[in-house]
């Protein structure tokens, strides 16, 4: 794995080092050693599945507060995604900066997103779907989120957004948001 940090440090993008045969080639997706090494998390609970239909939809942005705040790492395992990470950490220099990458299927990069950050992403192609490695289970009461179209963030979607979810939308801006404290 190829592990490189993004502008905003806490970030990384992660590369897939292929061993190449006639079979075709094998890569480690996810190694804990490796990202250790890189003080990174890999102590994943779960690994969630999402399917999107349409082009031009967006999910997100969504997070989990402590003591549950998650780390997710994210791969596009079919069409492409441009994937979104918005610093929500109290007291962050980079608080409301957002990172936006695309990544694909051919491509098999992933983005990780370490805790107190918003997670979400809007499907480039139809029937984009990703997989998530998330180092903390579900609980809906610590669930948290920050619209996608706040001006004050200002995260530039690459395509018209032809759907968001009535809870999406509804979700507060940042200036209404009580900013992620992590011990």
């Amino acid at each position: 794995m190829k592990i490189t940090p993004l502008e905003i440090p806490a970030i990384h993008l992660i590369e897939l080092e292929k061993r190449l045969d006639k079979r075709g080639f094998f890569a480690r997706v996810s190694c804990k050693g490796e990202l250790a090494e890189a003080g990174l998390s890999g102590d994943w609970l779960q690994v969630n599945n999402s399917l999107t239909a349409q082009a031009g939809v967006v999910r997100g942005l969504h997070f989990q507060r402590p003591p549950h705040a998650e780390v997710k790492m994210v791969r596009c395992i079919r069409g492409a995604i441009f994937d979104v990470a918005v610093d929500l950490r109290d007291g962050s220099p980079t608080f409301g900066q957002w990172i936006g990458r695309t990544l694909t299927a051919e491509s098999r990069e992933m983005l990780y997103i370490p805790e107190g950050f918003g997670h979400g992403f809007q499907s480039l192609e139809p029937d984009s779907e990703i997989i998530y490695f998330n180092t903390a289970n579900y609980f809906p009461d610590l669930e948290g989120g920050v619209r996608h179209d706040d001006p004050e963030i200002g995260i530039e979607w690459p395509l018209p957004i032809s759907f968001a979810s009535e809870r999406d939308n509804a979700l507060p801006t940042l200036r209404n948001l009580d900013p992620i404290k992590l011990a």
